[in-house]
C-alpha cells in the first residue's frame, strides 16, 4: 500500500476547513502506517476561553471515551497474555454483591463487549460517596436487557473493568496502566490528572462559571478523582502516534510484542455480528453499518470515539492508521459537527490510500 500526498493534503484541508467553520476550536491529527507516519499536523486553538490559546503539537486532549481502550482494555488484554484474568471470568468473582436477576452469567467479556444488561450510565457523582460506592451502586442496578442479547453502550462496565483490574493487579489503576501501558510504549505524556498548564479546554462548567481544563471533562470520572476505567485519560497526538503504531503492526511496537499476536487477534474480532453494532473486547468494528470510521474503511477496521471530540481508527487490511483529537465541547457539547465530520474526514483519508 501507498499514500497519494496530494489526496491526503485535501484530507487534512478538511480539519483546517472543520476548525474555519466552528466544528471544533483546535484539532491535532495523524495519519500513518506499519512503517512510519504519512502526515501530522495541528490547527486552531486550544481554548477559545477565557483567553484565545494557540494549539500546540505538545497539547494534551482529554480524551474521554478512548481511555476505555487507550487504557483500560490495553491493561486488561496485557493481563490475559500474563494469564491473571480470563475473558469468561465471572463479574461476581470480583465484585462482591454483583448478584441477582442473570447477573452471576455475566462475564468480563460482557463487560468489554458492552452486552452485559447494565445501563448505560447515571449520575453516579450525585448517588454515590466514592469509587467502591459506586461500584456497590452498579452491582445493585436492574438489569435493563437479557445478558448477551444486545449491545447497549455502557460507562458502568468500564468502571467495574477498573475495579477487577486493579484487584488482580493489586495496585492502583494509574499505576497499573503507567507501568504496563504508557511505560511499555514510551507515552510519557499520558496519564491522569495532568499537571501540564498545555492542555485543551473543554466545556464552559455551568454550575462554577469556568473552563474546565486539565480535569476530567465526565463528571462520573471527575467525581472518581479524574482516574476511572471509562473516561479521565489525557495524551496528545505525539502519544496516540505511539499508540496507533503498536496497534497497526498487531501488537508490535519497535520490535517488542505489548500484546501477544493471539491476544490481538482475538481482541479485534466482531462478536456481537446481527446486533445494534459490531463489537470486538473493548472495540468498535466497522462491519457494513454506520460508523465513525466512515463509509468505506475496511469493514474489519476497528476503533474508538470520546465525547470530547477524539477518535482512532485502525485500518489493517489497507495498512492505515486515523488518530483525530479535537476539543469540539469548548466551550458547549452542544456543538456536534463532530459526528458527521469524522465519517467524511475518514473517507478523505482513505480515498487517498493507493
Amino acid at each position: 500500500m501507498s499514500i497519494n500526498m496530494d489526496k491526503l493534503n485535501y484530507a487534512f484541508s478538511l480539519v483546517e476547513e472543520g476548525v474555519d467553520k466552528g466544528y471544533f476550536p483546535g484539532a491535532a491529527v495523524v495519519v500513518g502506517h506499519k512503517g512510519g507516519v504519512y502526515k501530522t499536523a495541528h490547527y486552531g486553538n486550544r481554548s477559545l476561553m477565557p483567553e484565545k490559546l494557540p494549539l500546540e503539537c505538545e497539547t494534551l486532549f482529554d480524551m474521554a471515551s478512548l481511555t476505555k481502550v487507550v487504557a483500560t482494555n490495553t491493561l486488561f488484554m496485557i493481563f490475559l497474555d500474563k494469564g491473571l484474568v480470563s475473558v469468561f471470568d465471572k463479574v461476581s468473582q470480583y465484585v462482591e454483591g454483583f448478584k441477582g436477576e442473570e447477573k452471576e452469567e455475566i462475564t468480563l467479556s460482557n463487560l468489554l463487549t458492552h452486552t452485559a444488561g447494565l445501563p448505560s450510565f447515571g449520575p453516579l457523582y450525585k448517588l454515590c460517596k466514592n469509587f467502591e460506592d459506586a461500584v456497590e451502586f452498579i452491582s445493585k442496578e436492574k438489569l435493563v436487557y437479557k445478558p448477551g442479547t444486545r449491545v447497549v453502550y455502557s460507562d458502568y462496565g468500564f468502571i467495574l473493568l477498573k475495579y477487577v483490574l486493579e484487584k488482580v493487579g493489586q495496585d492502583s489503576f494509574e499505576n497499573l496502566c503507567r507501568k504496563y501501558v504508557f511505560d511499555s510504549l514510551e507515552m510519557h505524556n499520558s496519564g491522569f490528572n495532568p499537571e501540564s498548564s498545555n492542555i485543551a479546554a473543554t466545556e464552559l462548567d455551568a454550575e462554577t462559571g469556568k473552563i474546565i481544563m486539565g480535569i476530567c471533562h465526565d463528571e462520573n470520572g471527575r467525581f472518581f478523582d479524574g482516574v476511572s476505567g471509562h473516561a479521565g485519560l489525557f495524551s496528545n497526538i505525539k502519544d496516540m502516534t505511539k499508540f496507533a503504531s503498536m496497534l497497526i503492526n498487531q501488537g508490535n511496537y519497535n520490535g517488542k510484542q505489548i500484546i501477544s499476536r493471539a491476544t490481538f487477534k482475538a481482541m479485534i474480532q466482531n462478536y456481537t455480528e446481527g446486533f445494534e453494532e459490531n463489537r470486538a473486547w473493548g472495540w468498535t468494528v466497522k462491519g457494513k453499518i454506520l460508523s465513525s470510521g466512515g463509509d468505506i474503511i475496511s469493514p474489519k477496521a476497528f476503533g474508538h470515539t470520546g465525547f470530547t471530540g477524539t477518535s482512532i481508527w485502525i485500518d489493517i487490511e489497507n495498512d492505515v492508521y486515523i488518530v483525530l483529537l479535537t476539543n469540539r465541547v469548548h466551550p458547549t457539547r452542544e456543538n456536534i459537527n463532530i459526528i458527521r465530520f469524522r465519517r467524511v474526514f475518514n473517507n478523505a483519508v482513505m480515498a487517498a490510500v493507493e
